[in-house]
């Protein structure tokens, strides 16, 4: 049976909101406005925070920096965790086994709405698929919202929305290990690969994080699922919704499938045409699967064809996302800063043809980078590392090279450029998080594209060109 969403009844009660970034921070104004006693706990002292507490101790928000205190938790009516926090931390586990509830801001943001839900998950392409499904969505005249994981907290936007709004939410395992009754219409699962194995002890561990998504499912509600990928149709088989399926590699029933060079949406036994390969505007075939994953979530809800054709066709792609940054002297720069995994390297180089100048290095989310060397001795004529893992990338590629080391995003690009010829291609595309060098993963991808518009200044740099290049 399907668990309904309860109503939150908070007022008066004792809530800690765990971590203190955008989304703690967007939780703690809704627990405020709900009536509950707030207290947001973060262990970076004050003044490393990125939001403004001020804004929340006027609310009536109680402050507590610079570490958490085991009182606090302990005397809590309810715990709510930001995304970044894990479940394993030892003050929840005792709070745990207090008989405390513990909720994810997500969890907390779906209860106190009213409006419907779509979930996306997946290892790699989240946040594009979301945008496309949103924009679909938008162009079909649905109230639609775009938020989670891709940047608006749900519990920013979610709880103002109506009964007729829809909500599509990009997902992290992290946001799904600490749901309830979550209960997504359409479930999206576009695949699973090693990632963030510095937070769980397996990969089977973060592929289990992932399950939750379609827990709360019934008959009457849509999975829609990779068929290329074993692990993911694995996970979503014992679920109780209607599945439907994308592939690249093999025709579907019910869903969208890649024939040839053209996109085609199968549906009640009908078969239409979407779009040619060659006319989206971003490279690869990652963004197919995405245009793919996004039709079959949009079918599900009775979107005509020719709707999600002209979302599609009218995508540009997203900033840091296998983002064309602009041609200098013939040689093509692309910023996918936010491929923080192996797997989303591999996925980046495949997109190209011609040899690849590789920027990668970080910090390590203990990965193996030896699955990348097939990949990289096919299609990368140098690479650049940069970060805490350039020894670990080094020796996982054996004896590749020419490998340069780089100090900083500007010292990167320059060994780049000295590099590459025309027609080939500059890719940053990191397989590694940010946070030794960079304020994130954004910051990183605006360094590296202030890099390229300097070079680009440079009287050696004949011409420029900032709009997209066909490959």
């Amino acid at each position: 049976m399907t668990r309904s969403r309860s109503s939150l009844d908070l007022k008066g009660k004792k809530v800690v909101v765990v971590g203190l970034a955008r989304s703690g921070f967007a939780a703690s104004k809704l627990l405020a406005s709900l009536g509950a006693q707030v207290t947001a706990s973060d262990q970076k002292p004050a003044e490393a925070l990125s939001v403004d507490v001020g804004e929340l101790s006027s609310k009536g928000v109680i402050i507590e920096t610079g570490g958490h205190r085991p009182e606090t938790f302990f005397q809590a009516d309810l715990i709510v965790l930001s995304p970044g926090v894990d479940l394993k931390m030892p003050l929840l586990r005792e709070a745990k086994a207090k008989g405390i509830p513990i909720l994810g801001e997500a969890e907390l943001a779906y209860r106190a709405s009213r409006a419907r839900f779509i979930g996306i998950t997946g290892t790699k392409g989240k946040g594009t698929t979301t945008t496309i499904l949103g924009k679909i969505l938008e162009r079909a005249g649905f109230p639609v919202v775009v938020a989670g994981n891709i940047g608006t907290p749900l519990s920013e936007v979610a709880p103002s929305l109506g009964p007729d709004h829809w909500v599509v939410a990009e997902l992290s395992s992290f946001q799904l290990e600490a749901i309830d009754r979550f209960h997504p219409h359409v479930a999206v699962l576009l695949n699973l690969a090693p990632d963030h194995l510095d937070r769980y002890a397996s990969v089977e561990e973060y592929y289990a994080a992932k399950a939750p998504l379609f827990r709360n499912q019934g008959p009457s509600d849509f999975a829609v699922v990779n068929a290329d990928d074993e692990k993911a149709k694995e996970l979503s088989k014992d679920g109780r919704a209607r599945r439907l399926f994308f592939s690249r590699l093999s025709r579907v029933e019910e869903g969208a499938f890649l024939d040839g060079e053209m996109l085609i949406l199968s549906r009640s036994g009908r078969r239409e045409a979407i779009c040619r390969v060659g006319e989206l505007k971003v490279p690869g075939i990652a963004i197919v699967e995405n245009a793919l994953a996004a039709s079959t979530a949009a079918s599900a809800l009775k979107v005509e064809v020719a709707t999600m054709a002209e979302a599609l066709l009218a995508f540009q792609g997203r900033e840091h996302c296998l983002e064309f940054v602009g041609m200098i002297d013939g040689v093509l720069y692309y910023n996918d800063s936010k491929a923080t995994n192996v797997f989303a390297v591999a996925r980046a180089l495949e997109s190209f043809e011609v040899p690849v100048i590789l920027i990668a290095g970080g910090r390590d989310k203990r990965e193996g980078f030896s699955l990348l060397k097939p990949l990289v001795w096919k299609r990368v004529k140098a690479l650049i590392l940069l970060g805490e893992a350039r020894e670990k990338i080094k020796v996982a590629l054996d004896g590749f090279g020419p490998v340069e080391e780089a100090g900083s995003m500007e010292d990167a690009v320059e060994k780049a450029v000295g590099a590459a010829k025309a027609g080939e291609v500059v890719l940053l595309s990191p397989g590694c998080t940010s946070f030794d060098m960079f304020r994130s993963a954004e910051d990183r991808g605006r360094r590296f594209k202030e890099a390229v518009l300097k070079i680009s200044r440079q009287p050696s740099a004949i011409s420029r060109q900032l709009k997209a290049h066909p490959l």
